[in-house]
């Protein structure tokens, strides 16, 4: 048995292993007692589930109700081989792959009934999180990307349907363009969001503040504001 940890919104934090074929993926689960939504965190290159930024973009989620998942999208052994060869760090298919695998995970969970998904993506993450919307379709109901290289995601981008945020740093002046690049050739409901002074990772006074205050915003209006409504409409027939 997963010991459990209660926190605000009277959820539950658990440390939980998923199973991705051939290997198994560690990973955190917050969920507040009554949600909608749940977020599945995609991390950049080098970082893991412990990433501070990630984590604390995913508090802001749970004071607004919104549930997570940040979870390992590499074992030890291939984060050690990544670290010296670089290989799998911009491998978008394979790391997609593993960010299906938990999203399928999550789904099979009894306590997931009817709730809505959501991907949050940084750097590379956030082009495997397009690619996987990409294929899942209806089934995500929003994207944020954090400084992330969403032009990796390829022809994929073309094929996301879920409404995806793009935010970037102002003086991420290379990484600004690749998302406009990227933004040019999403057709779902899309926008762009550059914080002004902030480098590739928000690490200047009150800027990543204001990208966990502008995901939240994004995931609520679209993750928990639709199911909502949903529900509304389920009562009344």
């Amino acid at each position: 048995m997963i010991p459990r940890r209660k926190f605000q919104n009277d959820g539950f934090e658990s440390e939980i292993s998923i199973d991705a074929g051939r290997v198994t993926l560690e990973g955190t689960l917050m969920l507040p007692k009554e949600t909608g939504a749940a977020v599945l965190f995609a991390h950049g290159s080098g970082s893991s589930r412990h990433s501070r930024r990630n984590r604390y973009v995913a508090q802001v989620l749970h004071s607004s109700g919104i549930g997570t998942l940040l979870f390992d999208l590499l074992t030890r052994e291939e984060e050690s081989i990544d670290e010296y060869s670089g290989e799998l760090r911009f491998n978008i298919p394979f790391l997609a792959g593993r960010l299906l695998a938990a999203t399928r995970w999550l789904t099979e969970r009894p306590d997931m009934a009817d709730r809505r998904l959501g991907y949050f993506g940084a750097s590379t993450g956030a082009a495997a999180a397009l690619v996987a919307a990409a294929e899942l379709q209806n089934a995500i109901g929003a994207v944020v990307s954090r400084g992330g290289r969403p032009d990796l995601a390829g022809e994929a981008l073309g094929s996301v349907m879920a409404p995806t945020l793009l935010i970037v740093g102002g003086d991420d002046e290379p990484v600004i363009g690749m998302n406009r690049e990227a933004l040019a050739r999403l057709r779902c409901e899309k926008k762009i969001v550059i914080v002004p002074g902030a480098t590739h990772l928000f690490e200047e006074p009150g800027t990543l503040e204001e990208v966990a205050r502008l995901a939240t915003q994004w995931f609520t209006q679209h993750l928990t504001a639709s199911a909502k409504r949903r529900a509304g409409v389920a009562a009344h027939r």
